[in-house]
């Protein structure tokens, strides 16, 4: 688990701490976290550098519209495969709570060396949602499709 931001810190990064207690309340184990600031480059070298050891890896924050938001760019330019239906659901799912605002997310999810790698928005109602609603209950899944 990555999260991406200038500001947080382990103490305060709540996002980064709700997905791992969901993860793991779901049975899965969150093997590697850590903070990397919104800079394209060093979200690329955490994903690289760790992706290869793990079986996915979740990406929490900057995958908004700001100009240091560059999660999505990385995450896409690194991805085989993109799981379009995850944004789409995503966003549908976000209108249903906050309105036409979700139209700003630009969440991903897809498949990058036969692993799992998403990105989700760095608040925590985003981060429980996603988890709750998209990738807890099809991790199993995709994990078994890809041989994980």
């Amino acid at each position: 688990m990555i999260t991406a931001s200038d500001t947080r810190t382990r103490e305060t990064d709540l996002s980064g701490a709700l997905v791992r207690e969901l993860a793991e309340a779901a049975g899965h184990r969150v093997a590697h976290y850590e903070i990397v600031p919104d800079e394209a480059t060093r979200i690329r070298a955490a994903i690289t550098a760790n992706l290869p050891a793990l079986d996915g890896i979740i990406i929490v924050g900057g995958t908004g519209i700001a100009p240091r938001d560059t999660t999505i760019e990385v995450v896409r330019a690194l991805l085989d495969k993109e799981l379009e239906g995850f944004g789409e659901l995503f966003r549908m799912l976000s209108y249903q709570e906050v309105g036409s605002k979700a139209m700003m997310s630009r969440a991903v999810a897809g498949v990058s060396g036969g692993k799992v790698l998403v990105a989700i928005p760095g608040s925590p109602a985003a981060c429980r949602l996603a988890l709750e609603r998209l990738i807890l209950p099809e991790l199993h899944h995709i994990a078994a499709q890809l041989g994980l």
